[in-house]
């Protein structure tokens, strides 16, 4: 479906790459995988002569040094480079984009209007993924400027569902929300991952086996929550026998606080995310 998406709307559609790194590979292998377009119609641009190399020895994608050239033809410009850098890829690429490209930014913190004042240039999708997203089994959150036409969008949803799943919104605020609960909530999850991995060997248990037993209890208990449409509150009683071991722990948890802990902790990520992106009301 997502194949037949992209070429009704684009014809052979062209994705130009600037910045090959981590996140650039991510949505190039998962294209690649679910065929959505041959390498060939790939070119990525970057300025490590050996990640390039590497990129056209693994994808059979073309390669360039010089991002004039990577978006020359290309109907949609990925833009995946490390944010430090993006004065100077918006210097070297102002004013070069076609009005019918499309500028489809993953560049965490850069908002729309410093994009589009930036590449002079006002056909703008902003995404905001999260890390899951290296392994397919991300969900990006993305908005586009009025000027980003029904067929860029499509294309955008299709290229954003190789890193997983995508959520259009229509105002940019939404990506601020995005960037503390689902960007920043990895590292959350990582953190829990780690404290009950670490009470599990303090009991006994090797850490390979706890860090297992931990990792499939969160995994499995996710995916019971989406598969069965129950709310969370409801399978958590299912699992609390009156005066058991369940409800001694959730006990312990309530009492110190772990529910308002991580609520404060989204709160203030997303404080600091509209901090970061200079404003509060984007």
């Amino acid at each position: 479906m997502v194949r037949k998406v992209i070429k009704q709307s684009h014809k052979r559609m062209k994705l130009a790459f600037i910045g090959g790194g981590v996140m650039g590979e991510a949505i190039i292998r998962g294209l690649l995988q679910r065929e959505v377009l041959p390498p060939q119609d790939i070119v990525v641009s970057d300025v490590l002569k050996d990640r390039l190399s590497y990129l056209k020895d693994k994808y059979r994608v073309r390669v360039t040094s010089s991002n004039k050239e990577a978006i020359k033809g290309g109907e949609i410009a990925v833009l995946a480079i490390k944010p430090q850098t993006l004065s100077e890829v918006a210097l070297d690429l102002k004013g070069s984009f076609a009005p019918a490209q499309t500028l489809l930014s993953i560049v965490a913190g850069a908002t729309i209007a410093t994009l589009v004042a930036g590449f002079k240039h006002p056909a703008v999708v902003r995404v905001m993924p999260n890390t899951p997203a290296q392994i397919g089994e991300g969900i990006s959150v993305w908005t586009a400027t009025p000027e980003v036409s029904a067929a860029a969008q499509e294309a955008s949803r299709s290229i954003l569902s190789a890193l997983g799943e995508e959520i259009y919104v229509p105002e940019e605020k939404f990506l601020d929300m995005a960037t503390a609960l689902s960007a920043s909530g990895p590292a959350y999850v990582f953190l829990i991952i780690e404290a009950l991995t670490d009470s599990g060997v303090h009991m006994g248990f090797s850490r390979d086996v706890a860090q297992r037993l931990v990792i499939r209890t969160l995994t499995g208990s996710a995916n019971l929550v989406e598969r069965t449409g129950k709310h969370p509150a409801e399978l958590k009683n299912m699992v609390t026998s009156p005066g058991g071991t369940t409800a001694e722990g959730l006990l312990a948890l309530e009492s110190g606080g772990l529910r308002a802990t991580l609520i404060r902790a989204v709160l203030a990520a997303y404080e600091k995310a509209k901090l970061l992106g200079g404003g509060k009301d984007r």
